[in-house]
Parts: C-alpha cells; structure tokens; sequence
C-alpha cells in the first residue's frame, strides 16, 4: 500500500470515527434533554396521562370552544413527544383523585368543575368572580388581596399551574391551564411549550402557579404574553374570611 491510498483509508477512518463520535454525543444529549422533559410532565415512556377538555359557556349544546381545541392539540404534541399516550375526558366524566396518571385540565372553573375541584382543594388563595351578569368584576381573579380585571381583546389573564399532592417525586402533576377566556387557556399552553425547559430548571418537581397577562389578543392572538408574576404562595395560603357584619342596636 502506497502513502496516497494510507492516507486516504486513514481519512475514511478518522471521518467514520468523528461522525460516530458526533452521532453518539447528539443522541446522548437528546436522550438527556427528552428525560428531563418527561420527569417535569411525570410522563415516562408509555405513561398514561389524562386531558381534561371544558365546555363552551357560550352554548347551550356540549361543545368545546376552538380555542380550546388548539390548546389541547398544543399539549396532545407535547405529550407525544414525551413518548406517553393520552385519554380525552371531558370535565364532567372525571371521577377519580389526582396523583396517579398526570393530568391537563383545561378552562376556568365556571366551565370546568373539574377545575374548580382542583382550585377548592389546592388554591385557596384564589377567587375568580363566574357571575354570568355583566358588570367590570365579571371574569376577575382575586389573588391574595390583588384583583386582576378582564379587559377582552386588550389585557387578558391566566393561570398556569403544576401542582402536586404528597412527595412531588412519587406524585404525578397536574398542569391546570385557567383562563378568563379561551384564547387565553391557548396561550397558556403555548407558553408552556415554549418555556417547560426553563420552568424545570427554575422549579424542579415542585409546585409552581405562574400568573400570565396575554396582550392585545384581538390584534396577536395568544402569541404575546407577559409573566406578572410568580403567586405560588399567595394562592396556597386561604384568604382571609370576610368580617362579619355589624349589628347595629338602637336604644328603645
């Protein structure tokens, strides 16, 4: 074998090597990246989870508004990704705990209950008015003693939620996606989508309830959202009671 045909064997090795090498460390770091995202969804491989669908309020006929529906498409994704399967339940066929299968629940809790069971026995700290009359509080969060408003098409807000009961490690989340409109549920997700990595490497297993402002979605859609803030105290610690009314006495 002559130099010339060495050094080009030798150069077919060292590139079979380099791309093997280049091959292996992608797929490490892949398999590295795809277990962190499924231990933050509680989704290991072949998992079962559960997506809890509301209902539109605006009908009077069982229906899912289209927002929602592109919400749930949103998590569908993330969840095959995850390499786990998925059952589509609606919010009034639930009758099971939470813990055991890792659960998306969808819509506020005037058109969920499923939502307003979880917000009852997990967030005491929040209120949201679902007066169906008009008036400037319809739609409202109150947390802790802030008051957010609905201001449709201008200023919107929602609440992203992981949350779980006993040791976060054993417990499989559920992710509540709690919004003063449909649009607003869409956004939540998609801001889960775009931001679960950091999330996981801010907040780890533990419980978190994020509070997001969507902006101007008459003009962006659910694309531009604003962190307000981190409430996760705030909503886990009960309000405090109202005081009770005065009696007033008259002297005869």
């Amino acid at each position: 074998m002559n130099d010339d045909v060495r050094n080009i064997v030798l150069g077919v090795v060292a590139a079979g090597i380099s791309a093997a090498l280049g091959w292996l460390a992608r797929t490490y770091v892949w398999k590295r990246k795809l277990r962190r995202k499924q231990a933050f969804f509680g989704l290991p491989e072949n998992s079962e989870s559960l997506l809890v669908v509301n209902r539109d309020p605006a009908t009077s006929e069982p229906a899912v508004h289209r927002f929602d529906v592109f919400a749930l498409l949103e998590l569908s994704a993330l969840i095959k990704d995850c390499g786990a399967h998925t059952q589509l339940i609606t919010q009034d066929a639930v009758h099971q705990g939470f813990g055991e299968r890792t659960e998306f629940c969808v819509g506020g809790p005037g058109s969920n209950r499923r939502m307003l069971a979880h917000m009852s026995a997990m967030l005491p700290g929040i209120r949201i008015n679902i007066d169906p009359e008009p008036g400037p509080d319809r739609g409202a969060f109150q947390i802790g003693s802030e008051r957010y408003r609905l201001e449709a098409g201008v200023a919107e807000y929602v609440l992203l939620a992981r949350l779980t009961a006993g040791d976060p490690k054993q417990s499989r989340p559920v992710f509540l996606f709690c919004g003063q409109r449909a649009i607003t549920n869409q956004a939540a997700t998609r801001y889960l989508a775009r931001n679960h990595e950091r999330l996981a490497r801010k907040h780890g297993s533990n419980s978190f309830v994020l509070l997001l402002k969507v902006i101007n979605s008459q003009a962006y859609g659910p694309d531009v959202v604003e962190l307000v803030g981190d409430v996760t105290r705030t909503a886990q610690t009960p309000l405090p009671a109202p005081a009770a009314p005065r009696n007033s006495h008259r002297a005869s």
